[in-house]
């Protein structure tokens, strides 16, 4: 976010959104929040929600050993006011003395929705609501749908293709550049699940992980789509199964191969039926239970489609390279690109020696 000098409480909120930024996607069922404290003009102490969830950004800013009197907070969401796993957040903002809390949007989640304010005046302490409002919406349409829908999770896809829309190179493993896999492996950062398939792990090799140092403690867990268990037995993704949780999505019972799987930490999701592919909404579903809500779908052609026939998809992150592959291409995504019915097509503006980045919303 740019800054404007010309209006210090807009600053101050964006440095709480760079804040809340780093943890997206690894807060579980809880949203990222950011939070800034200024006193005198000048940020005494900052925080953002723990990965995992917990403490929460309030908590984590006003634990600084700091004299909090007189101060004023800046948050990203309505900090919460419900006792639930933890005492709420508006206790210990009180506690210490800040004087005045702004947040930029309220909370969806009705134990806390539009109650911090009333909480906060009569302790008299000042309330300002809608700073960076817009920038809020965007940010968090993921927690909004989440609560919107209490069944799917926000999912979006991503692939990588050559300029002639090629998506397999016949001579190499690679479509784009080292800086494009880079870029992916910070937006892999920002979910919570990756999706796979057992094809596209077999045919890569992959290790579905964030490889940037000093984030790889923010690698989403992994689940790979395998109805029939064909999954191989000599892969990468074993090596840090048991960092990183893995799942398989599997139909088929084969007990030699699932006590190998169970070995190497690799936990079974179960989906029974007798249809030849699994529901792709039913997967979701199921994740969406186990506690996922941000998911990045990296997979092949076929599945792609599946997601996006069903609309399953919000948005879908196209890495164009610069090279044409030709006779050397295969799985075009030409086609599949036109038909798309796009709510909007944005070039992301990064330097990626020569490949192109692009965010396609879908819906």
């Amino acid at each position: 976010m740019r800054s404007n000098n010309t209006n210090p409480e807009n600053n101050f909120m964006k440095l709480a959104f760079e804040k809340a930024y780093s943890h997206i996607g690894s807060t579980k069922e809880n949203p990222s929040v950011g939070c800034v404290v200024v006193k005198n003009g000048s940020v005494i102490s900052s925080g953002v929600t723990s990965v995992n969830g917990r403490p929460h950004a309030e908590i984590n800013a006003l634990k600084a050993k700091k004299n909090f009197s007189g101060s004023t907070m800046y948050v990203t969401l309505e900090p919460c006011s419900h006792y639930g796993k933890t005492s709420p957040c508006i206790n210990t903002i009180i506690k210490k003395g800040v004087t005045k809390v702004c947040y930029s949007i309220l909370d969806p989640d009705s134990r806390t929705q539009n109650k911090a304010k009333s909480i906060l005046l009569k302790r008299k302490i000042k309330v300002k609501i809608g700073i960076l409002k817009d920038e809020a919406q965007i940010f968090y349409k993921s927690y909004f749908l989440s609560k919107k829908n209490k069944t799917l999770p926000y999912i979006d896809g991503k692939i990588a293709i050559s300029k002639d829309f090629f998506s397999i190179n016949k001579k190499g493993k690679w479509i784009t550049n080292n800086l494009s896999r880079s870029k992916v492996h910070l937006i892999r950062s920002r979910y919570d699940c990756i999706l796979s398939t057992y094809k596209s792990v077999n045919k890569d090799n992959s290790k579905l992980n964030c490889r940037i140092k000093g984030l790889e403690h923010l690698s989403p867990s992994r689940v790979i789509i395998d109805k029939d268990l064909k999954l191989k037995k000599n892969l990468n993704i074993y090596d840090s199964a048991k960092k990183i949780k893995t799942y398989l999505i599997i139909n088929k019972n084969n007990k030699k191969k699932e006590k190998f799987l169970k070995s190497k930490n690799i936990k079974l999701i179960k989906i029974k039926g007798k249809k030849k592919s699994f529901s792709y909404k039913e997967i979701l579903i199921r994740l969406k239970k186990r506690g996922f809500s941000r998911i990045l779908c990296e997979s092949g052609l076929y599945t792609n489609k599946g997601f996006l026939k069903n609309n399953l998809f919000y948005n879908l992150y196209v890495f164009k390279s610069s090279k044409r592959l030709n006779k050397n291409g295969g799985n075009s995504y030409k086609n599949l690109l036109s038909r798309l019915k796009l709510k909007d097509k944005k070039k992301i503006d990064v330097k990626l020696s020569g490949d192109e980045l692009y965010k396609l919303r879908i819906k």
